[in-house]
């Protein structure tokens, strides 16, 4: 096997000695039931370097190593700017831009996100499927995450799902906010399949979002808000049923104004333990232009 495609290590500890690989795989490394049939497939599983079934066993002090099947994307690469914050063999951190959906949709066949990664995947000579961890809409900026392999997506959804994955948003909405900081939890859900507008609703899927006043305006304020769950347009609905919608959400607010020609949310920070290392890695992402100078712009009236 070679070295160079080892997408996962481990070494075996006396408490490994009487277990199957298939169990050392899942308990050690918490490799899915899923992703051990894909390696069963197009993969490999390798015990001091030989190729090695999963009902075998093992001894201590042996190296356990996984090569998952090789995977490509097919979006047709466009030359679109990718701010990349930071990246290695298993994930990459963007900062998206203004004006761009993440993926192709029927709305929206190019010049997306991912035609973007695409080309910037192929200019660095890589290949791997591009799987969105998180998602922006298409007028919100920051920090998307991207895994390059299924194990790195399957150990997101288990941080996610723990709460583990730290995720902060500034966001400039209408109305002076009086309270410093507070919890909105709400149950969101929409009345129709069919319609993309979400609402606070009983019956909806539970919610939460908390936030802080930093700045206060004539008209305005800024807020820092973080996500205890990941609702489509959860940050968008909560500050809308309060009374202070994020500034240019025409879906939920008013129409953009002059000051800034999109609603005024951005994706500041994102904070996670490694898939592989398990250290802690904190994203973040400047204050786009617009958005700095709409903050500027509000200090003055």
């Amino acid at each position: 096997m070679d070295d160079e495609r080892n997408d996962l290590e481990y070494r075996l500890t006396a408490e490994d000695a009487g277990l199957k690989i298939r169990e050392v795989l899942r308990r050690r490394l918490e490799v899915s039931a899923r992703l051990l049939r894909s390696l069963k497939q197009g993969g490999g599983v390798a015990l001091d370097g030989e190729p090695v079934r999963m009902n075998a066993k093992g001894r201590a002090g042996s190296s356990l190593a996984v090569r998952f099947p090789r995977e490509s994307s097919h979006f047709e690469p466009e030359d679109i700017p990718i701010s990349v914050i930071y990246e290695d063999r298993d994930l990459l951190v963007v900062d998206k831009q203004a004006g761009l959906v993440v993926h192709p949709t029927k709305g929206h066949s190019g010049h997306t996100v991912a035609n973007g990664v695409m080309r910037h995947m192929l200019d660095r000579g890589d290949g791997y499927r591009i799987r969105f961890i998180n998602r922006l809409d298409m007028d919100t900026t920051g920090l998307l995450l991207i895994g390059k392999n299924a194990y790195c997506q399957e150990t997101f959804a288990r941080q996610s799902a723990a709460g583990a994955v730290s995720k902060r948003y500034l966001a400039v909405v209408e109305g002076v906010v009086e309270a410093g900081e507070g919890d909105i939890d709400l149950p969101i859900g929409k009345a129709d399949d069919g319609q993309i507008r979400r609402s606070v609703m009983e019956g909806g899927f539970p919610s939460v979002t908390h936030f802080r006043t930093l700045e206060r305006f004539c008209a305005h304020s800024l807020l820092e808000i973080g996500l205890r769950t990941g609702r489509t347009h959860q940050i968008r609905v909560h500050l809308a049923h309060i009374g202070h919608p994020v500034l240019g959400d025409s879906l939920y607010g008013r129409p953009a104004p002059p000051l800034i020609g999109r609603q005024a949310l951005h994706a500041a920070g994102l904070a996670f333990a490694h898939p592989r290392t398990k250290a802690r890695v904190d994203a973040a992402a400047p204050l786009p232009g617009d958005m700095a100078s709409l903050i500027e712009k509000l200090r003055l009236t």
